[in-house]
């Protein structure tokens, strides 16, 4: 059975999305079982409604809610060791689930996640990973707004991660991987990145294929499988893309229904069009997977109805059925293992921001 821990309590609309959201999982797949963190005066309404749910859930009632405008530093200072996001966390470090899904803040989610969980051994900062609809289909982007700024070491191990996790969702045996750069010339760019694209060059046995920088436009082309990038470029080109995507639904509607004609036409079209928004629609492929963390944590997005909450949560399961962790950490011992000594990642002092 895969153990799936949900924080009830996050998100804009709480359990009367997110307890439809685990009906709709556990019709789909029966070896599913959730443990549930909320209060109970909301939380078990919304669970009494649906008897065969209750059967395979395990409740937690949870007095503290994190809040979507609260300060990462207030939600650890309010709702650490209480907080129905902080016992679904801590759920997977205790090994009661296999991964938590929350809809709740992001920046709370990641405080909790990284106190709670640390990072990996030898990664440095976590990253948040998003899988991207393409032309080609998807491909996994990361960072999107985990780590602002990057070093070199850090771009290789988002690469190493982003790859662990193309393999484990899509499928492949080697995903091709790019640095996101303002050319595809080998001379511009940071020097973050070029060294970056130097260490990957020789990188060697990896389980990826590097295929050098890519620009902008290759994400929505799906140039690569996994597109790497620090957090500040990766959430505004995240950002971006939902927007324009937003865009160009309002400029369809408001074409189609400017005169009879164009309404006929698109009656007429209504499939291609149906087809079009659905390939467009950021909720379906909802949720960011928290990166190099020891769990798994699946972020899904704020406003998601029940739809996009279980897109969300299958996500979380496809990634523990498929043993992503494992995976990372194969990757990580390779690429360490093989990595000259010249290229070792220089002393830092700890970091106690989280104490």
């Amino acid at each position: 059975m895969i153990r799936i821990s949900i924080d009830a309590m996050g998100g804009d609309h709480g359990p009367a999305v997110i307890i439809p959201a685990l009906v709709a999982v556990a019709t789909r797949r029966n070896d599913v079982r959730f443990v549930v963190f909320g209060r109970e005066d909301v939380v078990r309404p919304e669970l009494n409604k649906h008897p065969r749910l209750a059967e395979i859930t395990e409740f937690h009632h949870c007095d503290v809610a994190v809040g979507m405008d609260d300060k990462p530093s207030q939600a650890l200072r309010h709702g650490r060791g209480k907080s129905s996001m902080w016992q679904a966390i801590d759920a997977v470090k205790n090994g009661s689930a296999d991964a938590c899904i929350s809809a709740g803040n992001t920046g709370a989610l990641m405080a909790m996640s990284k106190f709670c969980l640390r990072t990996m051994a030898t990664i440095d900062r976590p990253a948040i990973a998003a899988i991207w609809p393409t032309t080609r289909g998807e491909s996994v982007v990361l960072d999107v707004g985990a780590t602002i700024g990057a070093d070199a070491h850090q771009l290789v191990d988002f690469a190493i991660l982003g790859s662990a996790m193309a393999r484990a969702l899509f499928g492949m045996e080697r995903p091709t991987v790019g640095l996101l750069n303002v050319g595809v010339e080998e001379i511009k760019g940071q020097e973050e990145v070029k060294d970056a694209g130097r260490l990957l060059r020789d990188a060697g046995q990896l389980a990826m294929d590097y295929k050098g920088f890519v620009e902008g436009n290759d994400i929505g082309k799906g140039t690569v499988d996994v597109v790497v990038t620090e957090g500040f470029a990766g959430n505004i080109a995240l950002k971006t893309a939902e927007g324009t995507a937003r865009q160009i639904a309002e400029y369809l509607r408001a074409a189609m229904s400017r005169t009879l004609m164009a309404r006929i036409g698109y009656l007429f079209a209504k499939g291609a069009f149906q087809r079009l928004r659905e390939k467009m629609d950021v909720r379906r492929v909802n949720g960011g997977v928290f990166l190099g963390l020891n769990g798994i944590i699946v972020k899904s997005h704020g406003g998601a109805d029940s739809e996009a909450f279980a897109a969300a949560i299958e996500l979380g399961y496809d990634m523990v059925r498929n043993r992503l962790l494992d995976r990372i950490e194969a990757d990580l011992d390779l690429f360490h293992a093989r990595r000259p000594q010249s290229t070792a990642r220089p002393a830092e002092p700890a970091d106690d921001s989280n104490e």
